[in-house]
């Protein structure tokens, strides 16, 4: 699959490039971190947000595409969106409490039964109150428009509503990850684990992967930034997903940082 690439040479200030590239706005990111936490938010950070957010979409779009186009479509439909999602484990997760809230995925999600054994309902599941990723996700459908649009394709309206609530609960997560980093000191949640064989050298230090320097936090503990972005997408993706997530929303913080 592939992804548009960032432009980064324009006439004008480099800042204007980059926001026109995202399709969902530093200003609709900020509207996020403001449901998830009162710590101030840097704009490198609102774009890396918003760059992790496309960079997950186009994947799940450009997946639906190959599966439309396999029926000589360009209207996604939910079928392409269920297809594009069973056939790439990187974005399973993904946007995983929307799943419950919208009709396209009911009675795909399996039987969860209590330590009783009785089956827990739908209702039960969703809980009593309705995450503010899912009651904002409304938000998103100009942006998620605008990426429909630069992949080629159009979708039916239960697809863009989806897509939207997928955006949304993503990126409510993201968000409650990185003011989680800030106030930890960093990703402390996850520990690591080394395998060995007896008698063989020791395994490389996992230090020597790059990933692994977002776990050591730098900065105040007062402002997300930037970085503290790139460690809540370790915790969120995972494969190659992740590491072009992380790379194009790096490249987008250089670009708006050198400004």
């Amino acid at each position: 699959m592939t992804t548009q690439p960032l432009r980064t040479e324009c006439s004008g200030p480099q800042t204007a490039s980059v926001v026109t590239d995202l399709p969902f706005k530093p200003q609709l990111v900020k509207a996020v971190f403001r449901d998830v936490t009162s710590l101030h938010v840097s704009r490198p950070a609102t774009w890396a947000a918003a760059s992790v957010t496309r960079t997950v979409l186009t994947e799940i779009i450009d997946a639906a595409r190959s599966a439309a186009a396999e029926e000589a479509r360009k209207r996604l439909t939910t079928k392409d969106l269920i297809s594009a999602i069973d056939r790439n484990v990187e974005v399973v997760g993904v946007g995983s409490s929307w799943y419950l809230h919208s009709p396209t995925f009911h009675g795909l999600m399996g039987e969860v039964r209590n330590a009783d054994g009785a089956l827990v309902s739908l209702r039960e599941r969703r809980g009593a109150r309705t995450p503010s990723g899912v009651a904002g996700a409304h938000r998103f459908e100009a942006g998620v428009r605008m990426l429909l649009g630069s992949r080629g394709v159009r979708a039916v309206p239960a697809m863009v509503r989806d897509l939207d609530g997928i955006a949304s609960v993503f990126l409510t997560a993201l968000t409650r990850d990185a003011a989680m980093v800030v106030r930890e000191g960093g990703v402390k949640r996850f520990g690591t684990v080394s395998l060995g064989v007896p008698g063989q050298p020791a395994p490389a230090p996992l230090l020597k992967d790059p990933l692994l320097a977002l776990s050591t936090r730098r900065g105040d503990g007062r402002t997300v930034g930037g970085d503290d972005v790139l460690a809540a997408v370790t915790m969120q993706l995972f494969g190659d997903l992740r590491h072009r997530a992380i790379t194009e929303a790096a490249e987008v913080t250089r670009n708006t940082s050198a400004n």
